[in-house]
């Protein structure tokens, strides 16, 4: 009876992964994918890519920071990632008299690249399938919450074990919704330098306006270095570390992309769901990206009027600016695909087909309760999850001060009676996190942002869900926002940091505890913690619901290759450089070069100003040997690689395993892209390697960092 399915399936799904689609598992690749990468034009075997028990491509691969991907360019520990992935330490570095946002940075020689303390960046030294040592420890009939605890207890110990084996840091993560399970062996260094990076109007030329959009003329990169004893070994920095040698760097192509040629990224892809219902999709969709829209919209227009005002505030607030809007901008481009392509309407036919396989084959008759656990589940969670995501962009990435406020309870509540020594260690805490919290706040800016998504909240949240304090505007302050939040601010020792310092100094705890934007505080907590309890009882229906769908599909179409959801695990895609038509009428090319920036060129608008150095390199031609063959300077690429948030910074690669672009970001017609693949569409835009060096050579004159990477003609 299967056999009847499967034509419906697969006119609806592309479970059938082209070569341009899938996030693919390292140690499945000669499995999986031998046959695509020959076919597709490339030299490397598989144990090239990935090799458990030798040196491979994947060790020259990197978690840069907590989010992105960067790659090993030198024997000297170089790393290459995105500007706007090296954003927040560049900015961290960043002040008045040297704002290197602005101006750019580039070290001299190893004794001149600056200490970057909270910066690491992680190695992933081996990879291991551990699915049915978890597993064996569960049986289908376990309550929700038996069965979630037996997998975490049963993960720890197997983590544990792994960790006094081999001496690394070990993590076991799910795959397919939990039915396959991974352990990943880690190695973090500490000890990251900044080395260089170009002025934001080359590494963010074209900003929020350019941001997700094609044609590009982005130079989206900066360089860092990755420190080690001189055993190899991972320590905080120390003036005695060394630059790491590495098991493997990654050569440099200066040969360039053309129509056509292989392209291969290594990286550490954040999250897709591209096996979710329509009962997802239509809350991602009306509830979560709604939500997000909505809110960044409101504290984004204030926040950069503030910013376009004064200096200081836009050195403070650019790397939180430029997160915001990065996904603001994908969710309403997210929203527009899924609707263009009609997501809904299609998942809702493959739901008839997988019911009817579900309801009349003996070998679907597990998986029947998949699809009604998701419908009653996300139904009935609808109002509390758009609770949520408005009260997470409003209280945790929006309103500032309740950020700071909350910190010193966690840290100074109940220290009044501890030891010296407990005491010291809690103030010296708080200190730490009030410092670098201070560093980046302006106070007005904040209460303006309080105003403004006070209201917002109250505008799209059920009243249930309405922290205390909304009694007193609506009482005391007849609902007038602004008036209640320039009394918060007025009195609030929070907002004058010099007070609080005082306060801290001289161990005034009480008067910092019982501050109003403490009682505030913890009235959002209380709040928070019901609103995730609320949820909680809904986990069982979501959890369950996508394990047996995505054990169903596998099941139903059991001759197809799956490739797991992105979870910020390393993976492999493939594809190949090219261009697209966007729209009738419209073709792409598959580059850009140096021209379109000057056509681009706008001084008025700071998007687009272009530097003195960058025009005059431009006018005289001096481009060295980083051009093309037509004499133009080559500025980006697009390929069909599959990419999603997370792999900004990873390494385009050609047939021979050698570095000729850097991944930065997608294009706006295929935002739909982290839940629906469009082959047609999905595009993986790059920064041509050979701008990155024209940049580094002709722009910086950072000439001794050329010397150190194997360039290869």
């Amino acid at each position: 009876m299967l056999k009847k399915f499967v034509p419906a399936i697969l006119l609806l799904i592309t479970l059938t992964a082209k070569a341009d689609e899938g996030m693919w598992m390292l140690p499945l690749i000669e499995k999986h994918n031998s046959a695509q990468l020959k076919a597709l034009g490339s030299e490397l075997a598989p144990s090239d890519i990935y090799r458990a028990d030798s040196t491979s491509l994947k060790d020259a691969i990197v978690i840069f920071g907590n989010g992105c991907t960067g790659e090993i360019i030198s024997n000297q520990g170089l790393i290459l990632t995105n500007h706007h992935c090296g954003y927040g330490t560049i900015q961290e570095h960043s002040s008045v008299d040297h704002d290197y946002l602005k101006d750019g940075f580039w070290a001299n020689s190893m004794e001149e690249e600056i200490p970057s303390p909270g910066l690491t960046v992680t190695f992933v030294r081996g990879i291991e399938n551990v699915t049915d040592q978890v597993l064996t420890a569960v049986h289908a009939d376990m309550q929700y919450v038996t069965y979630k605890n037996t997998i975490d207890s049963v993960t720890k110990a197997i983590a544990k074990e792994a960790e006094e084996k081999y001496g690394y840091t070990a993590k076991i993560k799910p795959f397919y919704a939990g039915n396959e399970y991974y352990l990943f062996l880690l190695e973090k260094y500490s000890d990251v330098r900044f080395v260089g990076a170009p002025p934001s109007s080359i590494g963010k030329f074209g900003a929020d306006t350019d941001n997700w959009m094609w044609p590009r003329h982005t130079g989206d990169f900066s360089l860092f270095r990755v420190y080690a004893t001189k055993e190899g070994k991972p320590a905080d920095y120390n003036a005695g570390n060394v630059p790491l040698v590495p098991k493997h760097h990654l050569p440099i192509s200066l040969k360039g992309p053309e129509k056509g040629d292989f392209s291969m990224t290594l990286g550490f892809p954040g999250s897709t769901s591209r096996y979710l219902t329509s009962y997802g999709i239509q809350e991602r969709m009306d509830v979560i990206n709604h939500a997000r829209i909505v809110v960044r919209d409101a504290k984004q227009k204030i926040w950069l009027k503030n910013m376009l005002y004064e200096q200081k505030i836009r050195i403070q607030y650019a790397s939180k600016y430029s997160r915001s809007t990065n996904y603001y901008k994908n969710s309403i481009g997210m929203n527009k695909g899924l609707e263009n392509l009609n997501v809904v309407a299609h998942k809702k036919e493959l739901e008839t087909t997988f019911r009817a396989w579900a309801e009349n084959t003996e070998e679907g008759a597990a998986y029947k309760e998949a699809l009604p656990l998701l419908e009653d589940g996300y139904a009935l969670r609808r109002d509390i999850i758009n609770a949520k995501y408005f009260f997470s962009e409003t209280f945790k990435s929006g309103i500032e001060i309740f950020t700071i406020a909350e910190d010193a309870q966690k840290l100074l509540a109940h220290q009044e009676n501890s030891s010296d020594s407990a005491l010291s260690v809690a103030v010296a805490k708080f200190k730490e996190k009030a410092d670098k919290f201070y560093k980046n706040y302006d106070t007005q800016t904040d209460k303006n942002t309080t105003i403004a998504l006070l209201e917002v909240y109250a505008h799209h949240v059920n009243s249930d869900y309405y922290p205390e304090f909304y009694q007193e505007i609506g009482g005391k302050y007849k609902g007038d926002y602004a008036r209640f939040t320039e009394r918060l601010y007025k009195k609030s020792i929070f907002a004058r940091p010099d007070a609080l310092y005082k306060a801290l100094e001289s161990r005034d705890f009480r008067s910092i505890l019982n501050d109003v934007a403490c009682t505030y505080t913890q009235q959002i907590v209380a709040m928070r913690e019901q609103i995730n309890g609320n949820l909680k009882p809904f986990d069982k229906y979501i959890s369950k619901g996508n394990r047996l769908y995505e054990a169903g599909l596998q099941q139903m179409l059991s001759t197809k290759v799956f490739y797991p959801d992105a979870n910020f695990t390393i993976r492999m895609s493939m594809g190949s450089v090219g261009n697209y038509q966007p729209r009738d009428g419209v073709q792409y090319n598959h580059y850009t070069t140096l021209q379109g920036v000057m056509e681009k060129e706008d001084s008025t608008q700071w998007e687009f100003v272009v530097p003195a150095k960058l025009k005059e390199l431009y006018q005289t031609k001096n481009y060295g040997v980083y051009a093309n063959t037509d004499g133009s300077m080559p500025v980006c690429f697009t390929s069909n690689n599959d990419i999603t948030g997370g792999n900004s910074g990873s390494p385009v690669i050609n047939s021979k395993g050698q570095l000729f672009g850097l991944a930065f970001d997608g294009n706006w017609e295929a935002m739909s892209g982290d839940i629906a693949f469009e082959p047609d569409l999905q595009k993986c835009i790059n920064v041509d390697i050979r701008y990155v060096l024209f940049i580094i050579d002709k722009f910086a004159g950072a000439t001794w960092l050329i010397d150190e990477m194997t360039i290869v003609n």
